[in-house]
């Protein structure tokens, strides 16, 4: 398996020949990295204007390794190729490496590149990526892969203090200024020169005072007074060190990498609107960053949000009046850590009779609701308190809990809330203090316990009676100020005390299915399946020339291809008989084919778009301008993978892709409208399919009165 690496942007507050001057003090060997023993000049070319510089050296390496590896190995030290070229004129420094040493066994390539900030051309950015192949190595490949990765992990974190050693060595010395390349026709007697680097000289006792007024002092990204500063923009929206310590915490190299690899993934599947790095960073912790895990839940909950509108609740719904009222919860200040706090004082609460007035349905949109507005204050209180809050912490009061809670409906929309809750907002829970638990807690903790994660479950804290008052308790992690007053403390909690819901709020089981499915049928989407041989399709009619076909579709599982089709005349209903028949109905959603298997391509319909090849987790959004009335048909197909052009054999990664897709299967949820070309706002010369984000969770929430698809990144353009 290969292991990859991708750095965030580190960005370093000095001109870019300064770190160039400090960066080639590291070589032909460096102190600083014991294990970098020396390096020998192997090739080098300066252009004639000296703007070009590329230099390529053999550095050799003490691998931190066992003595009996190195022995069978029969190897002492690695070499390592290295190839820097520096282009002064565009100020860029493009770093190549690789192994020489058991190259036919292990794969090793590195890429590092400086250049200059986008917005600061006196910043200096920097970046790196790696990936790790070994085949083989004498039986030890995973030992040589733990070590390769500690070894480089340890030298990534000493990279930005060589730079740092170097640049207080080079201030030291009263170099503080490196004036940057000019052509040849600009300076060419040797007294112009001199004359340069005599000014260059004197502004080296000058600039550092004026540098400093600027913003431009000699630390990286320093911030002496501790207040919150402005995070440093970086090309391309990547993510820079600053910023993630800031707004995201302390992470390591390689859960650095992880988030920036999978958020590159999402935003080359979901071109636009991405979640926000925080969410994409729970998912990831919740799966200890293994990113295959983490991208497949958190694709699973994206669609999710995207179908039922989670993302709009806080906008769209209204709780009902009997919530409000009996709903024994809500949100009162923060920890001791800065986590929002919630109370839930579920003993006073009536969870029967708050099932049999509203339903399921209604209580679990009420727990989402309560979800997002924690995400919301999470976001506020980073703000407010200067570091990274992405949790929030539960305070559940079970004073009052008896048998009455253990009533089975009650229990079973208890579990379903949790299992929500797991899948789609993972890490959100910082700390759970369970007080005043009675002797029926066991019981039903037995029985919700084995739905709930084990890292959740590792931050739950429990006390029996007047457990919390004493040391360990509830002082530990909440303010005396803030305390309740129901437990003792001296702050009046507005959390609704509870209590019974009256009988003639009930309703009949018939009324809150219907409510249910209210609840839940809110959406725009329809779900399919998509099978080898069988594609879905659905009919649009046109009258008017020149109308607009607009689609939106998630592809949630397996690999589709996305056709439109033109007929003069309409297809035959989709027959339902049990044999070959045309209509498919699946747990996970229907499946229609529309095309009589008589007709043929060309006579009977016609091809109006190139077929769009579209992966599992994709969203494409796009718009057609149709020409001709008629029947339109939009067709999701199974995307079978092609054999090599070579030969009629298929490729490795093809079969293995293949083998990814269970039973031939695939799953796309849908939504199409059919828009007057006097009502459509976008371009009608440029209207364009594109792969686009979905969620909310983006940090850019806003809306263009534009149409979307005239602004997005393309797939494929229409006439």
């Amino acid at each position: 398996m290969v292991q990859k690496y991708q750095s965030p942007v580190r960005v370093y507050k000095h001109p870019f020949e300064l770190i160039m001057a400090a960066y080639e003090r590291r070589f032909p060997t460096c102190p600083l990295i014991p294990m970098f023993v020396d390096s020998d000049t192997v090739n080098e070319f300066k252009s004639e204007d000296g703007a070009i510089h590329v230099i390529e050296r053999r550095c050799k390496l003490d691998i931190d390794a066992p003595r009996l590896l190195k022995k069978i190995a029969g190897v002492d030290y690695v070499y390592f190729v290295q190839k820097n070229s520096l282009n002064s004129r565009e100020r860029t420094l493009h770093i190549e490496a690789h192994n020489e040493t058991f190259s036919n066994r292990v794969i090793i390539n590195e890429h590092c590149c400086y250049t200059v900030h986008p917005e600061n051309e006196d910043w200096t950015c920097f970046e790196q990526s790696a990936s790790l192949d070994i085949k083989s190595f004498f039986g030890f490949e995973s030992t040589v892969e733990k070590i390769a990765m500690k070894q480089y992990t340890s030298n990534i974190k000493k990279g930005k203090e060589i730079i740092e050693y170097y640049l207080r060595q080079l201030e030291e010395e009263g170099i503080t200024f490196v004036p940057r390349w000019t052509p040849p026709s600009i300076a060419t007697s040797s007294e112009t020169s001199a004359l340069c680097r005599k000014q260059a000289v004197s502004l080296a006792v000058v600039v550092p005072d004026a540098a400093q007024k600027e913003g431009q002092s000699g630390e990286v990204l320093s911030n002496p007074s501790g207040a919150p500063e402005p995070v440093v923009g970086t090309p391309d929206d990547k993510l820079d060190a600053d910023y993630i310590k800031r707004y995201l915490g302390d992470l390591t190299p390689l859960q650095e990498s992880c988030l920036i690899r999978l958020r590159q993934w999402l935003q080359e599947t979901h071109k636009g609107k991405i979640p926000k790095d925080e969410h994409i960073l729970r998912f990831l912790r919740a799966r200890d960053f293994n990113i295959d895990k983490a991208r497949e839940v958190m694709c699973q909950s994206l669609t999710w949000r995207k179908q039922h509108q989670v993302d709009y609740i806080l906008d769209t719904w209204n709780p009902p009046q009997v919530l409000q009222d009996y709903y024994a919860g809500g949100w009162h200040h923060h920890d001791k850590d800065g986590r929002p706090l919630y109370v839930l004082r579920l003993g006073q609460m009536d969870t029967k009779g708050l099932v049999r007035a509203l339903g399921e349905e209604a209580l679990l949109r009420y727990v989402l609701s309560i979800n997002e507005e924690g995400l919301r204050r999470c976001e506020e209180n980073t703000k407010v308190f200067g570091r990274p809050i992405s949790s929030w912490t539960c305070l559940v009061d079970l004073e009052g809990l008896n048998m009455r809670h253990l009533w089975r409906p009650g229990v079973k929309a208890l579990l379903r809330i949790i299992e929500v809750v797991e899948a789609n907002y993972p890490e959100t829970l910082g700390r759970l203090l369970i007080l005043r638990a009675p002797r029926v807690f066991p019981v039903l903790w037995t029985l919700v316990s084995p739905f709930i994660d084990d890292n959740t479950r590792r931050k739950f804290l429990i006390y029996a009676g007047n457990d919390y008052q004493g040391p360990g308790g509830l002082l530990d992690y909440i303010d005396k100020e803030i305390i309740p007053d129901f437990l003792g403390g001296e702050c009046m909690c507005e959390v609704p005390e509870g209590g019974l819901v009256p009988k003639s709020l009930y309703r009949t089981a018939e009324e809150l299915e219907n409510e249910d499915l209210k609840l839940w049928t809110e959406t725009i989407y329809q779900s399919a399946s998509v099978f080898k041989g069988a594609p879905h399709e659905i009919l649009i009619q046109i009258v008017d020339a020149s109308s607009v076909i607009t689609w939106d579709f998630d592809v949630c599982k397996g690999d589709i291809v996305f056709n439109i089709y033109h007929s003069k005349r309409s297809p035959q209903p989709p027959k339902k008989d049990s044999l070959g028949a045309h209509s498919i109905t699946s747990p996970g959603g229907n499946n229609v084919q529309l095309i009589d298997r008589a007709w043929q391509l060309g006579r009977d319909y016609s091809m109006v778009e190139s077929p769009l090849i579209c992966k599992e987790g994709e969203s494409v959004q796009g718009s057609h301008v149709t020409r001709w009335p008629g029947f339109y048909i939009l067709q999701w197909k199974f995307h079978s993978m092609p054999a090599c052009a070579a030969t009629n054999l298929p490729r490795v990664d093809d079969v293995l892709a293949s083998l990814q897709v269970s039973s031939h299967k695939c799953k796309v949820m849908y939504y199409t409208e059919v828009i007057g070309s006097e009502d459509f706002r976008g371009s009608m010369t440029s209207l364009e399919s594109s792969h686009s984000g979905f969620s909310q969770l983006s940090a850019a929430t806003t809306t263009s009165s534009q149409s979307h698809s005239s602004s997005m990144i393309s797939r494929w353009r229409f006439c």
